[in-house]
């Protein structure tokens, strides 16, 4: 069974940086793209960055310049590098994999960290 557990979310001021990480586990034979969403309270699923597996970035208007993403295929893991954090970036942030097992081919998503940019 495959496994996506982020980790590092947590409480930081605005202006502070964090970073998540999401390790992907199990019958694993490639992962296509990889990729981080955000849910905020009341309001839909927003992708924040994706990654493609040769390491192309893609990332929303919102925060550009202010995040980057990064994978080792190696190791199976993707992280995203919050920097200049500001309240309005407090959600849920989930881990989204595009990836073949050894008998199919699915999408899957870990079940989200927390951050809250508060002071």
């Amino acid at each position: 069974q495959v496994q996506l557990v982020e980790s590092g979310g947590g409480l930081v001021q605005p202006g502070g940086s964090l970073r998540l990480s999401c390790a992907a586990s199990g019958r694993i034979a490639s992962i296509n793209d990889m990729a981080w969403y955000r849910q905020a309270p009341g309001k839909e699923r927003d992708l924040v960055a994706a990654i493609t597996r040769v390491g192309i970035p893609t990332y929303a208007d919102f925060v550009k310049g202010r995040f980057t993403i990064s994978r080792d295929n190696a190791k199976n893991q993707v992280d995203l590098q919050m920097k200049s954090l500001k309240p309005e970036d407090t959600a849920v942030y989930y881990c989204y994999a595009r990836l073949f097992t050894t008998s199919r081919v699915g999408d899957y998503w870990g079940k989200g960290t927390l951050v809250t940019v508060s002071s």
